[in-house]
């Protein structure tokens, strides 16, 4: 009988895939509250470790520190729930270090049943997380530049695809029997690149997102106006605007970009769906393409309903973070079906040499 889930070596990288996916929703969080300065120095956090920080302080620590002038100014400051969302961050991100150590040890004591893979996917879970913490510090330091912000995302990715990958290749030499893993080398020869050709499409969507949101201190995102159908689907009242600012420009490319992605999303599940009722093997494929599209498809309504239901300097940010929460599901979904595309090709070439 087959072991449950808690037991198997297998769920440490699978406990660490949502640890990493905390970290990057708490990550939302500070963006939303508009908390991504609450914490103007690093490690510590004005100049302290914890969170608890009065008007009082935040006043002595600028007065101590004017090297680390907030972006709006030495007079703004921040509640200690702004404050709290950032340390809490870095808590998480220190805390997740020791399981990650862990992860490595395992990988190596288990070598023989994993092999040298799992040893070398482990170890560069690890790298990339002092990578993210690097990235985190520079975001800090430089007081979230639009480009920090979506590189610092871009390794959370990254990472959380690491151990995503990690724990399939254990699954499998644990004896996992998805029906997937026998599909045929036709299929693989058709849809291999259109499956990698998803999973770069809404990662790079996801990165200009962030772009987006975090450009202009997050400003254009009232670029074409608020409301429907001004705001959107249209852009202040038109389909085609002038693009006489850069928030309207921003804007527009982030919405053409969608609607670029969401047709190969369209076309390219067509054409798996088509190929699975000659492959039955192959079903499992074609789930991992609906339900990247289907998240496509949800993650345009929730941005919809951003513009829709907001007002001029007042945003249901809530929904911006169901956008990122969305958008990171959509992703991680077209990379599980790019990695098993190849785990499923290299166990049917060892079969059959075989």
């Amino acid at each position: 009988m087959d072991r449950d889930w808690w037991t198997r070596p297998s769920a440490v990288p699978l406990v660490l895939l949502v640890m990493s996916l905390l970290i990057i929703v708490v990550g939302g969080t500070i963006r939303i509250s508009d908390a991504g300065e609450s914490c103007p120095d690093w490690p510590q956090c004005f100049g302290t470790w914890t969170f608890d920080v009065s008007v009082d302080e935040q006043q002595q620590f600028w007065e101590d520190n004017p090297g680390h002038e907030d972006s709006r100014g030495i007079d703004h400051r921040y509640s200690t729930f702004q404050i709290f969302t950032e340390w809490f961050h870095r808590l998480l991100v220190a805390v997740v270090a020791i399981p990650v150590l862990l992860n490595f040890v395992m990988a190596k004591k288990l070598k023989e049943t994993y092999g040298d893979r799992a040893v070398k996917v482990s170890f560069l879970a690890g790298i990339l997380l002092i990578c993210q913490a690097i990235a985190g510090a520079i975001t800090v330091v430089l007081d979230n530049v639009d480009w920090s912000v979506a590189l610092h995302l871009s390794l959370a990715c990254i990472w959380a695809s690491v151990l995503l990958y990690q724990y399939l290749w254990m699954r499998i030499c644990e004896g996992a029997n998805w029906s997937l893993l026998k599909t045929s080398q036709e299929f693989f020869n058709q849809h291999a690149k259109r499956i990698d050709s998803m999973a770069a499409s809404v990662f790079l969507l996801l990165i200009l997102g962030a772009w987006v949101a975090s450009t202009a201190g997050g400003q254009y995102n009232q670029g074409c106006s608020v409301g429907f159908p001004n705001g959107w689907p249209k852009c202040n009242g038109d389909f085609f605007p002038s693009v006489d600012g850069p928030g309207i420009m921003v804007q527009m490319i982030h919405r053409t970009g969608a609607l670029l992605v969401g047709l190969l999303l369209i076309l390219s599940t067509a054409r798996i769906t088509e190929s699975v009722r000659r492959d039955k093997q192959a079903t499992g494929f074609k789930t991992f393409a609906h339900m990247t599209s289907g998240l496509w498809s949800l993650n345009v309504l929730v941005g919809a309903s951003y513009i829709i239901l907001a007002k001029l300097e007042e945003f249901p940010e809530w929904l911006s973070l169901v956008h990122l929460v969305v958008g990171v599901s959509s992703v991680l979904m077209a990379i599980c079906a790019s990695m098993l595309m190849r785990l499923s090709k290299e166990i049917s070439l060892e079969s059959s040499e075989e």
